[in-house]
């Protein structure tokens, strides 16, 4: 699925991030498994991750970055009236997680559920409610990314548990006077979802799955780094961009070799790309916002910059979304008391 914007302008108007206290090095974690802080730097170019307590779920790392968007874009929760969150890791199966975050924030009037996209997930949710917004199906709409994949993994498995870390990212998204989303594209590929798959966490019949994450690591790679090229080159010519018109580029935070990779087939140049594995890790749907945080700290999120923000993930899916970025320009699309 590929498009290009042709409705009411929309853009993201707030954007908060939470993360677990809890640091995880890799020095601790090579007395878990065998493995060293060289190995896996070498391999992956992460250093540490957060990871969540036992008592903390996806609602508990996801609320503060939801509320932090809400005050960046000035409104509050009864003004969100469309609230999707992005996750492999829900709070539970029922009630879903956007449920219970709509019903913390005050969202009342919100419509929510999940999406299940794997890391691709804030792609797939923010085409979704620009999709929404666009079309004046939605006002005002809270967007949020994250997992808690530490609850998932086996701990004694090298190969996945140097990888993952915690953490949620949310954004406002409004109806806004200049700027804004100029494109989507997704896309998804079952036939390559055993590489990267969750076996026994649905309603399919497993022999002894374990319910574990399982991964081929060496497919994966495989896919990624074809895939992070292919879908960024498609967005940029369906919008009529080029690489050169990229101001910043958001890549979902999966492994420092792929980003590298992704980037220099791009012609891509490292002061236009953005990259925090060393400290978080892959945070699966939590990974872009992170980023785009981080981005905005260093000042690289100016008015009128070109943002590419490209994702891959278990499914296998992967999805780039292209946005003209503006500060505080939203029109709001209606005002606080017609919500």
């Amino acid at each position: 699925m590929i498009g290009v914007s042709n409705g009411r302008k929309v853009g993201i108007t707030g954007l908060g991030v939470h993360v677990p206290d809890r640091v995880l090095t890799n020095a601790e974690l090579s007395t878990l498994v065998d493995t060293s802080d060289e190995w896996i730097v070498e391999r992956t170019g992460i250093r540490e991750r957060r990871i969540a307590s036992d008592e903390e779920a996806l609602t508990d790392i996801a609320l503060p970055a939801a509320r932090g968007a809400l005050e960046q874009a000035g409104l509050e929760g009864k003004d969100i009236d469309y609230l999707v969150c992005a996750t492999v890791t829900p709070d539970m199966m029922f009630p879903t997680s956007a449920a219970l975050l709509a019903d913390a924030l005050g969202a009342s009037k919100a419509g929510a559920y999940d999406l299940l996209a794997g890391c691709t997930g804030f792609v797939y949710a923010i085409a979704q409610a620009y999709a929404m917004l666009s079309s004046g199906l939605s006002r005002r709409a809270l967007v949020v990314g994250g997992d808690v994949l530490s609850k998932i993994l086996d701990w004694e498995d090298r190969s996945t548990l140097v990888l993952f870390g915690d953490g949620a990212g949310a954004v406002v998204m409004e109806p806004v006077d200049r700027g804004g989303f100029l494109g989507f594209e997704l896309g998804a590929d079952g036939a390559g979802g055993e590489n990267l798959w969750y076996p026994g966490s649905g309603s399919r019949k497993f022999e002894d799955p374990e319910s574990y994450v399982k991964m081929n690591g060496r497919e994966v790679f495989r896919f990624a780094t074809r895939i992070m090229v292919y879908s960024a080159e498609q967005i940029l010519a369906e919008c009529g961009k080029t690489v050169e018109d990229v101001d910043v580029y958001v890549p979902h935070q999966a492994n420092r070799r792929i980003i590298d990779y992704a980037a220099a087939k791009l012609r891509i140049p490292p002061e236009k790309t953005v990259v925090n594995v060393e400290r978080y890790g892959n945070t699966s749907s939590g990974s872009i916002p992170l980023a785009l945080v981080d981005a905005r700290a260093e000042g690289r999120l100016r008015d009128g910059a070109l943002v590419l923000m490209t994702g891959m993930g278990a499914g296998l899916t992967w999805g780039s979304a292209l946005v003209e970025w503006q500060n505080g320009s939203a029109n709001g699309g209606a005002t606080k008391e017609e919500l």
